[in-house]
């Protein structure tokens, strides 16, 4: 039957990739790490590289894009970005190279982008960043959303990421390990502030309030090396799933997006 794979091939501070396919549409949501790298996580779940119909970036941060000029040069790649964040980025030469035709702005927020049979729509985001997007990933029936960098959930973010089957959502920092952390007062303040990241109460809440009968797999990402443990934000997590009521391994499949490594691939039909 037709449907979605979805793996994480890196998601943390140090880059992040996130592979969608469906049928013959291979995309990444970020390229965040090398493309060695990308294309290493690529190889283990089965996908050429070259087989890559679009790059969608997020955002201008490193993190993020790092390893997306030598990807969409490598193998004429296009990449889509919003219009403010190509112009910081060619400000910057962060992604120089790249053909003027693989240059591709993301259309008025809510139009989406058409890529083969997948449907891709950028929403905004609060963010430190020029013009910071999530994704939402619509292949048939099926829906894929991936949110991160969140300095705080809004109402937009709810709309968007709802009714998915598969959403990957920030859960960066334990508050407590922020707050008594090493990062100076002005990195706390950062962190915790409305465009900086999104905790782990938050992401509990947050899938607590989008939980539907449609929602198989979330995965927790983009977690902090220095201000969260992967055990930590699971058990949060499942806590406060538990207390209201939504039964973890049982109504949802609640998943790792690692930092340093592929992640677990999952798979979801029509």
């Amino acid at each position: 039957m037709p449907g979605v794979t979805f793996c994480p091939i890196a998601s943390g501070s140090d880059g992040n990739s996130i592979y969608i396919g469906h049928d013959d549409t291979h995309i990444l949501i970020d390229a965040g790490i090398s493309c060695k790298r990308i294309c290493a996580g690529l190889a283990t779940i089965g996908v050429d590289p070259a087989a890559l119909a679009a790059v969608f970036i997020t955002h201008e941060h490193s993190d993020h894009i790092q390893g997306a000029a030598v990807l969409s040069r490598k193998y004429g790649v296009p990449v889509y970005a919003s219009a403010k964040t190509w112009r910081y980025l060619e400000r910057h030469t962060a992604l120089s190279g790249i053909a003027p035709e693989n240059k591709q702005v993301l259309p008025e927020r809510y139009v989406s982008v058409t890529v083969n049979e997948v449907s891709i729509r950028a929403f905004d985001i609060p963010h430190d960043a020029a013009e910071p997007v999530g994704y939402a990933v619509h292949a048939g029936s099926l829906k894929i959303s991936v949110a991160t960098d969140l300095g705080h959930m809004t109402d937009t973010i709810r709309e968007n990421i709802s009714d998915s089957h598969i959403v990957l959502l920030e859960s960066n920092h334990d508050l407590e390990m922020l707050q008594n952390g090493r990062y100076p007062a002005a990195l706390k303040k950062r962190v915790m502030g409305e465009r900086g990241h999104l905790s782990n109460v938050a992401a509990g809440h947050t899938l607590t309030e989008i939980m539907s009968q449609k929602l198989q797999y979330a995965f927790l990402g983009h977690l902090s090396a220095e201000n969260n443990l992967p055990l930590l934000a699971m058990d949060t997590v499942c806590r406060i799933l538990e207390t209201n009521g939504i039964r973890v391994g049982t109504e949802l499949n609640l998943l790792m997006a690692h930092r340093g490594a592929v992640s677990q691939k999952v798979c979801v039909s029509e």
